[in-house]
């Protein structure tokens, strides 16, 4: 099962071979190497964190506190090279799951990465739903009333960016990062292309449209 991970390490030689290590289980690793830019990405969330508490810009304990004020549940573990007994208990009263002093192997973060995910997401399918549809992320379908809907690969990724972002306005920038990456130099246009094109496949899905700004979809 394929996770959404943001790792964040300023050390570019550690950064390259842990997220080296981590893409090898088949996760999709996005690496920040400063605070500032992981904190462009704290609205569009992923599946888990990886946050090193010394940054060159930002403390990691205000980049925790400010991933924690967007969601309660999603899993962080802390790394860090500085006192283990103080960052360990401060990082865990912030709300990081776990905790990981330097140096540390990159197998060793690679097993606590699987164990924090199978217990927060379980070892089977992820289903989830946005009314009346379910999704199961897992397989990539979508069924309403136990009919298999037929989507593109982007057209699913759209879904599942919206089921886990309901009633929360998503700018198109925020479209194009998840959907597209990052790394995408064309227009926004091709947002609203693939809006139209979901729209038609799920008509009940209940896609409002944020003029000038975005989208969001009603869970009603």
């Amino acid at each position: 099962m394929s996770f959404k991970i943001y790792l964040v390490e300023d050390d570019s030689n550690l950064n390259l071979v842990l997220t080296t290590y981590l893409k090898k289980e088949g996760w999709e690793v996005s690496p920040f190497l400063t605070g500032k830019d992981a904190q462009k990405a704290i609205s569009n969330p992923p599946d888990l964190w990886i946050l090193d508490i010394m940054l060159p810009d930002i403390d990691g304990y205000h980049l925790l506190q400010e991933i924690r004020e967007a969601s309660l549940n999603i899993p962080v573990i802390f790394i860090s090279a500085r006192d283990a007994d103080i960052d360990r208990v401060v990082g865990l009263e912030l709300g990081s799951d776990d905790y990981l002093p330097k140096p540390f192997l990159p197998r060793e973060l690679v097993i606590r990465t699987r164990n924090l995910l199978e217990r927060v997401y379980g070892s089977g399918s992820r289903n989830l739903n946005i009314s009346p549809y379910s999704i199961d992320e897992s397989s990539r379908t979508v069924k309403l009333d136990n009919e298999v809907i037929e989507l593109t690969s982007k057209e699913f990724d759209l879904l599942v960016f919206f089921a886990k972002n309901k009633d929360r306005a998503l700018s198109r920038e925020q479209v194009l990062n998840y959907v597209w990456g990052e790394n995408y130099f064309g227009t926004d246009r091709a947002v609203d292309d693939l809006i139209r094109r979901l729209r038609k496949k799920l008509p009940l899905l209940n896609v409002e449209t944020i003029y000038g700004y975005g989208y969001r979809v009603m869970d009603s």
